[in-house]
Parts: structure tokens; sequence; C-alpha cells
């Protein structure tokens, strides 16, 4: 697959670059990206989660009245769960949310997730990107005057100024090569990567 490359401003530069087909060129797995995307999300989890149970509330232990004789059912303590303000049934309990994936379903999964980008045309590749200062009114100009409006920018080492400009830009994130997972890829609508990005995810996903 061959892209041509572009400059910030959304211009062609006349240059050419060759993408792997084995990676960009793949028919997308979407289960093995739904599988780590689930992942992702599930790590993010703290699991701190809890809910008084019935021997966790602190109430009375007298019974609530006689045994026989009511014409109601039968009632223990103001503890029950059947009673306002007793302990909850099968409440939630901490607990590690977290689960492994093979390194291989993982690979597949960013490999499908920018195959399925690639083939619908929401890749570009970028010559280069440098900012002078940490602007954020600049850098969403420079978004705006390519037609762009949701953005993930993929470079082999951020830079320090670009990453802050883009930090107050909901529309617009800034990962390294390692970082761009696919809940990422999928979030934003448009992908662009440096160039001299693609020999490194290249690299990471043959």
């Amino acid at each position: 697959m061959e892209l041509a490359v572009y400059n910030i401003a959304g211009k062609d530069t006349g240059k050419k670059i060759t993408l792997s087909d084995e990676i960009f060129g793949i028919v997308p797995n979407e289960h093995v990206v739904y599988l780590d995307v689930k992942q992702y999300l599930a790590n993010q989890r703290q699991g701190t989660h809890k809910a008084k149970e019935r021997a966790e509330v602190s109430r009375s232990t007298r019974k609530i009245k006689k045994q026989k004789g009511t014409g109601g059912a039968r009632a223990g303590s103001m503890k029950s769960p059947l009673m306002k303000g007793g302990g909850r049934i099968f409440g939630p309990r901490p607990r590690d949310y977290h689960f492994k994936l093979n390194k291989k379903v993982k690979s597949l999964a960013r490999q499908s997730a920018l195959a399925a980008k690639a083939q619908s045309g929401d890749i570009a590749i970028l010559d280069t990107v440098a900012f002078d200062a940490p602007k954020t009114k600049l850098l969403a100009e420079k978004v705006k005057a390519m037609g762009l409006e949701s953005v993930l920018i993929i470079a082999d080492k951020v830079d320090e100024n670009l990453y802050l400009a883009s930090r107050n830009l909901h529309k617009v994130g800034v990962v390294e090569v390692q970082h761009a997972d696919p809940l990422s890829l999928i979030h934003f609508q448009k992908v662009l990567i440096l160039k001299s990005a693609v020999a490194q995810i290249e690299e990471m996903l043959k």
C-alpha cells in the first residue's frame, strides 16, 4: 500500500511511502480488537466497589415481632436485606478485573485496527510535526486547516510542545507508537502517522 506524505499544513510534499501489506493490508479481525479493547477498559477499573451485607450493617438484632400469629412472614432482625436500611444481598465486593491476553492476540488487534483505518482511507502520513511553543490554538488551527475534526497523531517520539498543545483538545490525541492501542485508533476518526514512526510500527507488529 502506497500513500502520499503530507506536511502539517495538509499539502502533498510529493513524497511517497510504502506501507507493509502484512500489517496494513490484512483482513481486520473485529473479535480480537474487541478483546483488546475489553482488556484495556477492564484494566482501568479500580475494583474498589463495596456494599455492606447483612453481617456488616449496624442495626438492632432484636427479633422484630413474634414468630407466629401475625399473619405475615417471619422476621428476625432489622439487618435483614428485606428491611429498609438492611444489608444488601450479594452486594459488590472489591475485586481485580485484570485479565491476560496473549501477545499475538494483542499484536493482531493493533494490526487489525490499523488495517481497518488504512482500508477506509482514514490514515495519512505526515512528514514532520514540530512546534516552537505549546500553543493549543496553533495546533487547533493546523488541524482545522487540514479539514480534520477528530484525529490521532502517532509519533516515534512525542515532541513536548506538541503534547502540551494537544492536552486540552478533546478531539486531538498525540501518542507514541507503543501507546497506540486499538481503543485510541477506534476513538479518533482519522489517524496521522509521522513518517519516522512507520518503520517503528512495522518493526513492533511484524
